[in-house]
């Protein structure tokens, strides 16, 4: 029965959690420096600034082994822990429900639906992040240096967290994750570029200063991920940032604006 997994297709199924590829993928990302004290204020603890205030905005699509083929974007925020340096996933937008779902509910990834897309042509390379009619990422890059194929890992910072079932505080506290990717890419090529941020009361990304833009990469390449859980953060410290990981559902009362109407 589709509904109660047999056991070799429990097996199937977690060796696609276990075991991720995101494959023949295309990345368009933009570098910049914003304020030391923003970044202090939007990393989560345990997770300290890395060496330089360094954001990076990405739009880029891929293939899977595990939720088909998908377009997205992120903005990542340079963070440390543990002695490990890596990007904190401040936002990030997908297609659709199948790559937001898995992200969100494996590696803890704030993941939320928005429309996307890359363009290339030659060395001049464009992408944009649409959502509730605002695009809230926008770049432009002109990559004419070729750095051809190599081999690199990274690593990736999340917190998986839920709201109480009263809707009051979190369940319990913030498991802080720490995806590694294996990148192994055929291509790349960097150059200048521009970031442009928009944002809404749901997508507040506006509030990033642009203080200088570092440079631009496109990208051709597999990522080949693991995941596991670091360490731990207390339910009450981390609301305010799981609140800001998420819509602000106080902003989408349709009911008061119908009895505003009837008075």
């Amino acid at each position: 029965m589709g509904f109660v997994k047999q056991p070799d297709e429990i097996a199937k199924i977690e060796h696609a959690l276990s075991h991720p590829r995101f494959v023949n993928g295309e990345m368009l990302s933009v570098d910049f420096l914003t304020e030391p004290t923003v970044v202090e204020q939007i990393l989560p603890p345990p997770l300290q600034p890395a060496g330089e205030p360094r954001i990076t905005a990405m739009v880029g699509r891929w293939q899977s082994n595990c939720v088909g083929d998908f377009f997205g974007g992120a903005i990542y925020v340079a963070a440390r822990h543990d002695g490990i340096d890596g990007d904190y996933v401040l936002a990030m937008y997908m297609d659709g429900d199948i790559p937001t779902i898995y992200g969100r509910d494996l590696f803890g990834e704030p993941k939320k639906l928005a429309t996307s897309n890359v363009y290339r042509h030659g060395n001049v390379v464009s992408g944009y992040v649409d959502r509730h009619g605002t695009r809230l990422i926008e770049l432009h890059a002109t990559v004419s240096k070729d750095l051809g194929p190599f081999e690199a890992e990274g690593y990736n910072f999340n917190f998986k967290a839920r709201p109480n079932a009263d809707g009051i505080g979190l369940q319990e506290d913030a498991i802080l994750t720490r995806a590694r990717f294996d990148v192994h890419a055929v291509a790349a090529r960097e150059g200048s570029g521009s970031v442009t941020l928009r944002g809404t009361v749901h997508d507040p990304l506006d509030e990033l200063p642009i203080v200088s833009v570092l440079g631009a990469r496109f990208v051709e390449a597999d990522l080949i991920a693991s995941c596991e859980a670091v360490a731990t953060t207390p339910a009450d410290v981390f609301l305010p940032f799981h609140h800001g990981r998420h819509d602000d559902w106080s902003a989408l009362d349709t009911e008061a604006a119908v009895l505003a109407a009837a008075v």
